[in-house]
């Protein structure tokens, strides 16, 4: 059998490159792309384990050696085992991927057997297909973390009684009161919390106009900071983000 050493270095290059570049921008490393490059490189070298005799356990533990020493060339110590499980998880999927179309394209179905038709997965499919998935991985993961990063633990005291809540922080909720100017939680209106001094304050949002009934608090934690100058306002319709209870307003981000 021909081995195309040059076609298997560019391939796997290919592939170690997409890996790596998912894993900065899914992880937000701040790295340079010669350090990408590098690291691809690198790992490129693993093609000389075809042309060695090992058994599977000493293969293995080459794998992952040379895995280790890769995060380092490319990322650095900084998080080494968080990024090292983002590169496994990302190479899980690409691979899986690519395999579980190579088996549907190369085999065909005769019963409860499946037989190689002669047909391999051609070289164009994969670089048309691994660029798609691992690009659409990184939106996915991009957009799944802004949305959870944005997600805190709150818990409200009113009338010296606690209540603990998921609370989504909002950079659109700019509501504040227009006599102290005091930032304003918006409360899932399932929620029952002990009346206190309340006050109305008018609002606009998306073309709408209309007044929330809000109500004053003694304190917010959130991450163990505290906000008192604040109040709550409930909301006139369910709120459904994300199984949250409230919508932080946007002035907590500063401090949050």
């Amino acid at each position: 059998m021909k081995v195309y050493l040059d076609f298997v270095f560019l391939l796997n290059f290919f592939f170690d490159f997409l890996i790596l570049y998912a894993t900065k921008k899914v992880l937000k490393i701040c790295i340079s792309f010669k350090r990408l490059l590098l690291g691809s490189l690198v790992a490129s070298g693993t093609i000389i384990f075809l042309f060695l005799t090992l058994n599977t356990v000493t293969l293995f533990l080459l794998k992952i050696i040379m895995s280790i020493f890769i995060i380092l060339v490319t990322f650095g110590k900084k998080n080494f085992f968080k990024n090292i499980c983002y590169f496994y998880l990302i190479s899980i999927i690409l691979g899986g991927t690519l395999y579980l179309l190579n088996i549907s394209i190369s085999y065909k179905n005769q019963g409860i057997l499946f037989i190689n038709n002669g047909l391999a997965l051609n070289f164009i499919i994969i670089l048309l297909v691994a660029p798609i998935l691992i690009f659409s991985y990184i939106k996915e993961q991009i957009s799944y973390k802004n949305i959870y990063s944005n997600i805190y633990e709150v818990k409200i005291y009113i009338n010296n009684k606690a209540y603990n809540l998921k609370g989504l922080l909002d950079t659109g909720n700019m509501l504040e009161d227009p006599y102290k100017k005091r930032p304003i939680i918006i409360i899932n209106k399932n929620i029952k919390i002990a009346k206190s001094k309340f006050l109305y304050v008018p609002y606009e949002a998306l073309n709408t106009k209309g007044i929330i009934k809000c109500y004053t608090i003694d304190k917010v934690i959130i991450n163990n900071t505290v906000f008192k100058n604040c109040l709550i306002g409930i909301s006139n319709d369910e709120l459904k983000l994300n199984g949250t209870d409230c919508i932080l307003p946007n002035k907590f981000k500063e401090e949050l």
